[in-house]
């Protein structure tokens, strides 16, 4: 049997280097608090070099902010029926990598929401993780279509369907203690279907 590729290995090294430098941020974040948390304490308790982490991170902000969601959403979307327009592909998507969760991975998620609601440096780059995450739904969603990434009907549908999401998930204020997050991912999917219905009102 042959074996694993060089390239397959790395990135599976890769992989397993930023989950545990991910995870020793969070539970630093916890015991000590994410301000008293320094990139160096992480990088200390995950057994890399500052350089390192930056190499994975590039700010302590990413390390709650990426995590991972856009990666399996996209593999998810890359799954879906090309039959399927954009806007039902991408609801078809995310029902399936919500499915994909496990108790665990809906924990981390809770940690996290509670961190860029109370956190003002991770809440500021938020956005710029939201303009982010435009451009990778842009790019598979020009995949699906054989269209440059830069088309403007792409970028349009990338938006509209990220602004969705925006306008689901930025009314912060509302979300302590009175929503959960399939309560949240349950009404994204009523927001897409209206969008997918021509937003009618």
């Amino acid at each position: 049997m042959a074996g694993a590729s060089p390239d397959g290995l790395r990135e599976r090294k890769k992989a397993r280097t930023r989950a545990s430098i991910r995870e020793c941020a969070l539970r630093l974040f916890r015991e000590h608090g994410y301000e008293a948390t320094t990139v160096e304490k992480i990088a200390e308790a995950a057994e890399v070099s500052p350089s390192t982490f930056f190499r994975y991170f590039p700010t302590k902000e990413d390390v709650v902010l990426q995590d991972g969601m856009d990666i399996r959403m996209i593999e998810a979307l890359e799954q879906q029926p090309p039959e399927l327009g954009p806007v039902a592909a991408v609801r078809a998507a995310a029902q399936q990598m919500f499915a994909s969760y496990t108790e665990a991975d809906l924990e981390v998620l809770r940690e996290t929401t509670a961190l860029t609601l109370t956190v003002p440096e991770i809440r500021a780059s938020a956005v710029d993780e939201l303009a982010r995450t435009i451009r990778v739904v842009a790019e598979a969603l020009a995949r699906r279509a054989g269209r440059p990434a830069d088309d403007l009907a792409v970028r349009t549908a990338a938006g509209a369907i990220i602004g969705v999401i925006m306008a689901i998930t930025l009314p912060w204020e509302d979300w302590p203690g009175q929503v959960t997050i399939p309560d949240t991912f349950q009404t994204i999917d009523e927001a897409l279907a209206l969008l997918e219905a021509g937003l009618p009102l």
